[in-house]
């Protein structure tokens, strides 16, 4: 037995060096990416696909961060939105220029767009790129008060752009037009002077973005990489790698060769706080949960001690108004919406042939569409939904209004009013006072004409405690 064991304690040594080397010659260890990864030779994917809120930019500041502490080489920011947050928008920008690794931002797939928002976080990358089929642009600030009436700058063409990247000093900028409100045009001109110093920085084409400001202008991927908006065309993450190769960046103030031929790619997905920040700052999730939490109490209010309706109702509205604070609101369509709810429960309580339930109605649907309406159109409530939550809306109304009717027209169920024409009986013979029994009760009773002990009467009048009856012929 002693020898048996002594074999297992020496083969020990021998079997842990069998297993490093297996694993060290594996298909798992051989794999270039690992390899590439573990040497800091890798390419961070970043998605950003929607709207741009607080949710997504914390996202993409996180992973960016990551990808520094990561000595990742290269940062692809694939991007595909219609817009977003003023806000977003400028703590992703910051987030670019500050940051060590070289940032590429790449719309794509086919079919995609990098518009409003996205057209700025564009031009602020190191490098700039598209997959064929997309677009980008639209990059004017939306207000509530709507666009700036400004008549749309013509973009440069083709032909008469002589300054190329970098040279946009020697154009002139359009004149301003003096049209629109004063907050308007201040929105306007800050927009374009910020577009203006990223496509300066970056010695990519200004004129065409301040077109894109004041004007909506938008080009396709061959005209953006004709007029000096973007350095590439590529058809997918490989062929974009591919094309970067050997170009040369200025990052964190210092100079950068990109060695990204055949880098492996590694995707960082969103964790599961950023989900839920994605869900809840939804406009359309927390447009529901506001509902949610606002029916759910009043149901409870209505049914004190049902317990569940209050409780699903606060959590709610709890999380409906965290997600509101994180959006940027028009705070006057909350209140339209608080004030269009309040007329409609109130015409509950006080019927008024509609007239509450419809101008509540109407203050809760006009409130819903100007909810987000000062911001990208990216960040609102699908007008499908606000469409149904006003017809069953208009729908309770309706319903309300023909039960007060139909109720306005029933004979009276309580009260004195149903008293009078019912039967009473004499409890003794009286001429003028008598005491008769109704339901059970004695009342003082004033007869017009002599009435027997027994004798049935029937009540005309009802004043005070005292009941006027006549005798019942039969």
């Amino acid at each position: 037995m002693s020898g048996v064991r002594s074999r297992r304690i020496e083969s020990r040594p021998l079997g842990r060096l069998l297993a490093i080397i297996l694993l060290l010659v594996s298909p798992a260890a051989t794999l270039s990416a690992g390899d590439d990864v573990s040497a800091g030779r890798f390419a961070t994917l970043i998605e950003l696909n929607g709207p741009i809120g607080p949710a997504m930019s914390r996202y993409f500041e996180r992973s960016l961060l990551d990808a520094g502490t990561g000595h990742s080489a290269v940062v692809i920011l694939q991007m595909d939105t219609p817009g977003g947050l003023d806000t977003s928008m400028r703590d992703i920008i910051k987030a670019i220029l500050a940051s060590p690794v070289p940032v590429v931002t790449y719309v794509a797939p086919s079919g995609a767009r990098a518009a409003s928002a996205g057209t700025y976080i564009l031009y602020a990358s190191h490098f700039a790129a598209m997959a064929p089929a997309t677009n980008l642009g639209a990059a004017t600030p939306i207000s509530i008060g709507g666009e700036p009436e400004t008549p749309p700058a013509t973009p440069a063409k083709p032909g008469d752009d002589k300054s190329g990247p970098g040279n946009d000093k020697k154009q002139k900028s359009p004149p301003e037009i003096p049209t629109g409100s004063a907050s308007e045009r201040k929105a306007v001109n800050d927009a374009v002077a910020y577009i203006r110093s990223l496509a300066q920085l970056r010695g990519r084409n200004a004129d065409w973005a301040e077109a894109a400001v004041r004007g909506a202008a938008s080009l396709s991927a061959d005209d953006a990489l004709q007029q000096h908006v973007i350095e590439i065309i590529a058809k997918d993450v490989p062929d974009l790698l591919q094309q970067l190769q050997g170009r040369k960046v200025k990052a964190a103030d210092r100079e950068i060769l990109l060695e990204t031929r055949g880098l492996a790619v590694q995707s960082i997905a969103p964790d599961w706080r950023t989900r839920v920040l994605l869900v809840l700052t939804h406009p359309t999730i927390a447009y529901g949960l506001l509902l949610i939490g606002i029916y759910g109490l009043l149901l409870e209010g209505y049914n004190p001690g049902a317990v569940l309706p209050g409780v699903v109702g606060a959590l709610s509205l709890l999380l409906g108004l965290y997600g509101l604070q994180l959006l940027a609101v028009n705070y006057a369509g909350l209140a339209l919406m608080a004030l269009g709810i309040g007329l409609i429960v109130t015409e509950f309580f006080m019927p008024a042939f509609g007239s509450l339930g419809v101008g509540g109605l109407t203050a809760f649907v006009v409130g819903s569409i100007i909810l987000f309406d000062n911001h990208a159109s990216g960040m609102r409530v699908a007008l499908p939904l606000i469409a149904g939550i006003a017809v069953a809306g208009g729908l309770v109304v309706i319903i309300i209004g023909w039960l007060a009717a139909r109720a306005r027209g029933r004979p009276p169920s309580t009260g004195v009013e149903t008293m009078i024409g019912a039967l009473v009986e004499a409890v003794n013979d009286c001429q003028d006072q008598c005491v008769v029994r109704y339901g059970g009760e004695l009342w003082n009773a004033r007869a017009a004409g002599p009435l027997r002990a027994g004798q049935q009467a029937r009540i005309i009048k009802v004043v005070g405690l005292t009941l006027w009856v006549e005798p019942e012929r039969n």
